[in-house]
């Protein structure tokens, strides 16, 4: 007897609604889809319960006729392609034929739909994959499909679905991104008979992201222009530095008007913003590609949000032109910078352009600042820290009972600083007034690897391969009496010494470590003190953050917010911790919105107060590029080596390194 069965056509679509219906949103982007493609111009999303009791998208598009509304419940059965070849010049948004066959295979579903010539809807209702009913319903022109009780019939799938404010995110998400990609069109969204969402019809993307994200992140939008003939065109919006995010649940990205995830889009976003942004931190982005049909792929995964580019390394060069090019023409990039791409056709060729720059590393300068500290403001000017550096008032410095002042005279460490800087500038040039970049150092290995580097070090500097890496200390082997600070690399690492050899300390994470325990303290003992400002600052958060804020909202207030929810999507900020500078409200509130674990909160209300608290340290921390006295470096030193974990900053990184005297020895072949 053979083994080999066919399967039912009902298992079947359940399998395959394991691929396209991942969660209640891939239910609602697949229905969005559907009503786009029909040329809706209106769509109204309703959702209960994250989606778990009930989605229902209603668009007034073309409708179906009765046989087309039942038989668009049968696996692969589509109007979109005909052929193989309409497949690979596909421009509708669908073109599978197993969204409805497989939402209906787990759910209970209703389709009410009518033509324009039509006299009366078909109303079709199919519950776990069987027809029960179908028969005539009053309803104008358009679709209204209500998926209710997904994965009624599949408890294994159902027990997977994640809690009501994680789903509810994902619903918002996926609404805001085709909202973003049809300006021209009408969107609403509600969650539980509460309106989340609502945009008219706009005139543009710009107009598009004020209804969604409010006039703040407008005025920081740059405008993206460009690509190259055979490869891409791009258009969009990218954020100004200085709107970051710690997450990229601000991107959106889509091709030929298809929402997308795709890691290469992402890499070309980051490279264009390479150099102006610190590793960790994303920008808002708004992307748009037009690329050829023949270069392209949209037949990778059923939920057809991944896709394959035929030259992924020219999309991306393309990419990051383009963004560099708006960094550009907003003078935070130098006009005189040489572009990487240009508008040329592509040469197959040549399939990777590659930048050629060189980067002159500023001088190292060993100062140890005179000024009183108690009175000295920790403001930098802009030439010390270069103009896109903020740094603000960190009062909070000054925390001793006695002034203190040092010298007047010049320290006699200043001849060595000499000594030592002309030596330097003799092998490297001197460029002190460009600011040192955030890059990752690797450390090289060999020889070879040195010279790959800088070809001047290979020959100018001893190498000892068997030389170690300054290691990250042990909290046993720190004495806060015998570390003593000596002076400041590049005004953001301290210079200390010990019994045991040199010390380098992270002055941002270290202060960052400080205030997160006294945060988590005075939180404990309900004691954070606020300073109101002196005009409240208001905020229009996203669709998704304004979700999140009803979960973190007293947690806010435990931790010295003062917070009043304005009309829609817009709160106001009344007061702040004290320690928190004002400049800094706007960016710390958005990081807390974006990376609020909506899955854990319930069970897991602590590390959500590490994380806020984490958050808001390294907001009000001193900064790098910050010159400090020798008293003020000390402070740092002292109330480290008091807090519960003095070796590491909140969010796990190393806060000192140790060379120690062997390690020295050896470099210099004493050993």
């Amino acid at each position: 007897m053979n083994k080999i069965k066919i399967l039912p056509d009902n298992l079947a679509n359940q399998i395959a609604a394991g691929e396209v219906v991942e969660r209640p949103a891939s239910v609602v982007k697949e229905l969005l889809e559907n009503a786009l493609d029909a040329g809706a111009k209106r769509l109204q999303i309703d959702t209960e319960l994250g989606g778990r009791r009930l989605m229902r998208v209603m668009d007034d598009g073309e409708g179906m006729v009765r046989d087309d509304a039942i038989l668009a419940f049968e696996r692969h059965a589509t109007s979109k392609i005909k052929t193989l070849e309409d497949l690979s010049k596909i421009q509708t948004l669908g073109f599978r034929g197993e969204a409805l066959a497989s939402i209906a295979s787990v759910a209970k579903v209703e389709l009410i739909s009518k033509t324009a010539e039509a006299e009366a809807a078909t109303r079709v209702y199919i519950e776990g994959g069987r027809l029960i009913d179908v028969k005539d319903a009053a309803r104008s022109q358009g679709t209204t499909i209500t998926v209710r009780d997904l994965f009624f019939n599949t408890p294994a799938r159902r027990k997977f679905m994640r809690s009501e404010a994680t789903e509810n995110y994902h619903l918002t998400n996926i609404v805001t991104h085709y909202a973003l990609a049809n300006p021209e069109l009408a969107f609403t969204l509600t969650n539980n008979g509460r309106e989340v969402l609502r945009v008219s019809p706009a005139k543009d993307l710009r107009e598009r992201a004020f209804q969604i994200f409010g006039s703040q992140m407008i005025e920081s939008l740059l405008k993206v222009e460009g690509g190259r003939e055979f490869v891409a065109k791009i258009h969009g919006f990218v954020s100004a530095p200085r709107e970051r995010r710690s997450t990229r649940d601000g991107q959106y990205f889509f091709i030929n008007g298809r929402f997308v995830r795709d890691k290469i889009i992402a890499g070309g976003l980051l490279e264009g913003f390479r150099s102006v942004l610190p590793h960790g931190v994303y920008p808002v982005a708004f992307l748009f590609l037009e690329i050829p049909f023949e270069e392209l792929d949209v037949n990778v995964h059923p939920a057809k949000t991944e896709v394959r580019f035929r030259r992924s390394e020219a999309v991306k060069e393309v990419i990051a032109e383009a963004i560099r090019g708006a960094l550009r023409n907003a003078g935070i990039l130098p006009i005189s910078q040489q572009s990487a791409v240009n508008s040329q056709p592509f040469d197959n060729s040549n399939e990777r352009a590659i930048e050629n720059q060189t980067h002159e590393q500023p001088k190292i300068e060993f100062q140890i600042s005179d000024d009183n500290f108690q009175t000295v403001s920790l403001n930098p000017t802009a030439n010390e820290i270069g103009e896109q550096t903020e740094i603000e008032n960190c009062q909070h410095l000054a925390e001793t009972t006695e002034q203190t002042s040092l010298p007047q005279t010049e320290p006699e460490t200043e001849v060595y600083s000499a000594d030592f800087e002309q030596a330097v500038q003799s092998r490297l040039g001197e460029n002190s007034n460009q600011q040192t970049p955030n890059v990752e150092y690797q450390r090289p290995e060999t020889e070879d690897q040195l010279s790959t580097l800088d070809p001047r070090l290979s020959t100018s500097l001893p190498f000892d391969s068997g030389a170690k890496i300054p290691k990250a200390v042990e909290v046993e082997n720190l004495s806060s009496s015998k570390i003593r600070p000596i002076s400041q690399l590049h005004n953001s690492f301290i210079i200390a010494v010990d019994d045991e050899g040199l010390l380098l300390i992270d002055q941002h994470v270290a202060h960052e470590r400080i205030l997160f325990d006294k945060f988590r303290q005075k939180e404990t003992e309900r004691k954070i003190e606020s300073q109101n400002l002196l005009l409240p600052e208001t905020i229009d958060l996203t669709p998704a953050q304004a979700a999140a804020f009803n979960l973190v909202e007293a947690e806010l207030e435990n931790l010295g917010f003062a917070l009043m929810r304005l009309s829609g999507r817009t709160i106001a900020v009344k007061s702040v911790p004290t320690d928190l500078p004002a400049s800094e409200v706007r960016n710390l509130l958005s990081e807390i919105l974006d990376t609020v674990d909506r899955e854990k909160f319930g069970n897991a209300r602590e590390n959500l107060r590490d994380n806020i608290a984490a958050s808001l340290a390294c907001k009000a921390a001193v900064k790098i590029n910050m010159k400090l006295t020798t008293e003020k470096m000390q402070w740092l030193i002292d109330k480290l080596l008091t807090t519960s974990s003095p070796t590491t900053c909140p969010h796990g990184r190393p806060v000192i390194l140790r060379l120690t005297m062997k390690d020295i020895e050896r470099g210099f072949h004493r050993t």
